[in-house]
């Protein structure tokens, strides 16, 4: 059985990951806009992610007989001066979420939760990808500022990345 402190504080979660992909999708909407159809595609697949984490949460909260309480989702913003911009404010939002599962594997340990504890473990190694990423996608969007074609070539190669169903969740199904 959850405590209840660890209970809420993953109902939050649930909502923390509906607000990322809320947010991942306005991104997604955005790059579209500006003719990004790649960057779109790999805020789109952001998207698709913080879906699978969230309910990855809420899979786990029935298996331990916990109510899923939703929340409403805040706004977010609606536009980006930049492509970089974007990913910029996407590496300090995966830093601030990385914080909350840390928090929640704190709380796992100080309940001695450790079936918590050991599913909590993926999510840290799923941040330690998310943060890399999105480095990777800023030091990538420097490497070709103020070069059209380098942007151009940038954008077709993010049209290609693809979702891949969690594993967490590949099992459930």
């Amino acid at each position: 059985m959850l405590s209840q402190k660890l209970h809420n504080a993953i109902n939050a979660q649930v909502n923390a990951e509906l607000w990322s992909a809320y947010l991942y999708l306005a991104m997604s909407l955005d790059a579209e806009a500006k003719g990004y159809k790649g960057v779109a595609n790999w805020f789109y697949i952001q998207f698709q992610e913080e879906q699978a984490h969230a309910r990855i949460f809420m899979n786990y909260l029935n298996s331990r007989d916990a109510k899923v309480e939703l929340l409403p989702v805040d706004a977010v913003p609606a536009t980006w001066d930049s492509v970089l911009d974007m990913f910029k404010q996407t590496l300090e939002h995966e830093k601030k979420v990385t914080s909350l599962i840390q928090n929640l594997v704190a709380i796992a340990k100080e309940d001695r939760d450790y079936a918590s504890e050991n599913r909590l473990i993926w999510f840290i190694d799923e941040q330690i990808e998310e943060e890399e990423s999105a480095r990777e996608m800023i030091f990538n969007l420097e490497a070709v500022e103020d070069n059209r074609y380098g942007m151009y070539m940038l954008d077709k190669e993010l049209a290609a990345r693809v979702f891949n169903t969690p594993s967490p969740l590949a099992t459930a199904e």
